[in-house]
């Protein structure tokens, strides 16, 4: 199985936040947009300032996100990424959420297989399913 993950995915993990995605590690490889690093870090510097996170914690969870991005491929914030995000989805999807579907397309295209999106995200999911994807996480 090819994988592609939305920052969801990394987020609970990183954290360790139940329920956890079942089949975690069991894919062949997994993809997911470079907007994902940002999505996260953004995701620690706010619990930093709400001071959910501490200064060793935050420096704990920036070194596991490196972790966990090093098994990951990455898929860039191309031209044709951005243009596929702006066009009409099947359903209703904010910004971000496009950026992610948009890189799911375009590399499933690229990559001539099937991969299973994978979301906690329940709207996420919705949009990637009305796009064809299989999904794994909700």
């Amino acid at each position: 199985m090819i994988a592609y993950l939305d920052t969801s995915i990394l987020l609970r993990v990183l954290f360790g936040q139940p329920p956890l995605l079942r089949e975690w590690g069991k894919w062949e490889r997994a993809y997911t947009s470079e907007l994902c690093g940002v999505e996260a870090r953004r995701a620690i510097d706010r619990l930093r300032l709400d001071q959910a996170l501490n200064d060793t914690e935050v420096a704990a969870a920036q070194e596991e996100l490196t972790r966990l991005e090093r098994g990951i491929g990455r898929i860039g914030l191309t031209r044709l990424v951005l243009r596929r995000a702006a066009l009409p989805m099947a359903t209703a999807v904010k910004t971000l959420d496009a950026l992610h579907l948009a890189s799911a397309m375009i590399f499933q295209e690229r990559c001539a297989q099937p991969i299973i999106f994978a979301t906690h995200d329940e709207k996420q999911a919705t949009a990637a399913r009305a796009l064809g994807f299989a999904c794994i996480g909700t």
